[in-house]
């Protein structure tokens, strides 16, 4: 169906807006790569002499790490919690609708709330440990966001928490479009509940799986405001992922051409994750 000229009168704004405030911006961050800018932009061709700096860098290798170590975690937590509360509350118990919003609330929260939340449940001086042990329990102790080793999983507990609600509620969807047949039928032949989730259900969950594993790993690319809020990237470099390294060699150490290397970067992962899934659904839709 052609659009008429008023939809595209109407609908140009917008499109021009996109293509300027959205790719145009996209484009000139990797022209800056190549670049030697550092406080203000140069435009003076030098190669990819930034992104050899950047894979040079210890602090863009502690931050991939970091990221690896963060999304493997963040990602099979979350997908593994919200299988789990789908498939609870798809027994038909009591309070579902009730259920289902008390675990889908923390989504409508904003990243910066729910790292200052839990900054502050975490903090031994105010938190967690320290009502504990104002209750009786002198020797708890619960230091992980001051301990450079352990503040990642800090990060991974705020991050679980917040989105395993709305990966609980992708999977409920797709508990409830299973064939009630062929489980109706296993069932007769006598299969324990176990069986009939492995072989049958989860089964047929595959794009749930594939639709919840792409977001939550384009989310855990990108995270900066719960880390930020959270940890602000400490203790020392423990928590900083490659947005954190962006942001601080390209406002706070003034060197903007590696600062746009590890973003071009980071859209590429991005990329990688998003494009593939993309085309896959728009050659369903063809299909379909």
């Amino acid at each position: 169906m052609k659009a008429t000229p008023l939809a595209r009168v109407l609908l140009s704004p917008s499109v021009i807006l996109m293509a300027c405030c959205v790719y145009g911006y996209i484009a000139f961050t990797i022209y800056l790569s190549f670049t030697d800018s550092t406080l203000m932009p140069s435009y003076e061709w030098a190669g990819a002499r930034s992104y050899s700096r950047l894979l040079a860098s210890e602090n863009w290798s502690v931050s991939v790490g970091n990221l690896a170590t963060f999304a493997s975690l963040y990602i099979g937590i979350a997908m593994a919690l919200g299988l789990g509360l789908a498939i609870m509350i798809d027994q038909k118990i009591r309070a579902e609708s009730a259920l289902r919003s008390i675990f889908l609330y923390p989504m409508a929260l904003s990243f910066i709330v729910t790292g200052t939340a839990w900054k502050w449940l975490l903090d031994p001086g105010v938190g967690l440990e320290q009502s504990l042990q104002r209750l009786g329990w002198q020797q708890f102790h619960f230091g992980w966001i001051k301990d450079s080793d352990m503040a990642i999983y800090c990060v991974v507990i705020a991050a679980v928490w917040q989105t395993c609600g709305f990966v609980m509620a992708m999977f409920l969807a797709g508990l409830r479009g299973v064939d009630g047949e062929q489980i109706n039928a296993a069932r007769v032949d006598g299969a324990p509940p176990w069986q009939i989730y492995l072989r049958i259900v989860i089964p047929q969950l595959l794009p749930v799986f594939v639709s919840s594993f792409v977001i939550l790993a384009h989310m855990a690319i990108k995270s900066y405001d719960l880390v930020i809020a959270l940890t602000n990237g400490g203790p020392g470099r423990s928590t900083w992922l490659p947005s954190v390294f962006m942001y601080q060699y390209t406002f706070t150490r003034n060197e903007m051409a590696i600062g746009a290397a590890s973003a071009v970067l980071m859209l590429l992962a991005i990329s990688v994750v998003v494009v593939p899934y993309l085309y896959s659904e728009m050659k369903k839709a063809q299909h379909a």
